[in-house]
């Protein structure tokens, strides 16, 4: 099977872009699945990309399968986001490698402590732990990372 192919969002895919972070997010047994969130996230990617989100989606011939959000000029890996029907199927690593072509040289990201598949998975794609801190806006200890590329090293 081959893999969905990776695009920038049209804004006309926004609000089921928000369904598939949704459902990603409530596959980690860390929230509930609601309408408010739903509303919520819908907001939040329309606001983000008025803030500098580049924005992609992974698409299985029309079905979003994932949705990925760099902020690059910050070499900031935002969001990486799998919609639970295409979890374990090396989506993630596509959309890593996706992201490395974007951000060459080093890039970085944050992670919800409580999430440790998500952070261990970082860890095994070679993302040094820098730090942990609690994000005001929701109360989640946040495990920060930064992955530099080793082959641009001096």
């Amino acid at each position: 099977m081959p893999y969905p192919v990776i695009r920038p969002a049209r804004a006309d895919e926004y609000d089921e872009i928000a369904r598939v972070w949704m459902e990603s997010w409530v596959s980690t047994g860390l929230a509930e699945a609601s309408d408010f969130m739903l509303a919520n996230l819908r907001a939040r990617v329309r606001r983000e990309i008025e803030h500098g989100w580049s924005l992609f989606v992974a698409d299985d011939n029309g079905t979003i399968a994932a949705m990925l959000a760099l902020h690059v000029p910050k070499l900031y890996l935002d969001m990486l986001f799998v919609a639970p029907a295409y979890q374990g199927r090396s989506l993630g690593r596509q959309l890593l490698a996706f992201t490395r072509t974007q951000l060459p040289d080093a890039m970085y990201l944050r992670c919800v402590r409580e999430n440790e598949k998500a952070w261990r998975w970082y860890e095994r794609e070679g993302f040094e732990f820098e730090k942990e801190e609690i994000e005001p806006s929701n109360g989640f200890v946040m495990k920060y990372y930064r992955w530099k590329n080793k082959g641009n090293a001096p």
